[in-house]
């Protein structure tokens, strides 16, 4: 990446009382730009934030919204907690699985999905509750994983849309 993002960094930072405030942000930054957090990434926001790397991959691993290696176009997440499970989403999960050719927490080949079985996504009145990049996609049986994948493989990415 250009130097752009240290200067956007470092007025991120320049907002923040502390600026170690800022080290999320400045994460975020960065994975909004390349897609994960490389190590380069990490080396760049810890020169920024005036801080040991290893400190800044502590805070990056901590968090589940960081990535530290390239997902899919699409990143669908299962819930795999209790209610979830009880309504069938590891029958999902597995489901998906199978479909795509893949295990959860692996991308397809192609790059274009990355299936996630991620713990509680707070819906369980919607169970077995999914979302494919952040967007809501409730009660997500087989069947709809079906259509959800053909549509995402036709370029159809209109269809997260429908279900949120």
């Amino acid at each position: 990446m250009t130097a752009d993002f240290e200067a956007e960094a470092r007025a991120l930072r320049e907002r923040y009382p502390r600026g170690t405030t800022a080290l999320i942000p400045i994460l975020h930054l960065w994975q909004g730009k390349e897609g994960y957090v490389s190590q380069e990434g990490i080396e760049r926001t810890a020169r920024v934030m005036e801080l040991p790397p290893a400190y800044v991959e502590s805070v990056l691993t901590f968090y589940t919204l960081f990535r530290r290696e390239p997902t899919g176009r699409y990143r669908i997440q299962v819930c795999k907690n209790l209610s979830c499970m009880l309504q069938g989403a590891d029958e999902t999960i597995a489901h998906l699985a199978r479909r795509l050719g893949i295990e959860p927490g692996e991308t397809t080949p192609d790059g274009l999905v990355t299936l996630e079985a991620v713990e509680c996504l707070a819906a369980c009145d919607e169970a077995p509750a999914a979302q494919v990049n952040f967007r809501w996609c409730p009660r997500l049986t087989p069947e709809a994983a079906d259509r959800l994948i053909d549509a995402l493989a036709q370029g159809d990415a209109e269809v997260v849309r429908r279900y949120g």
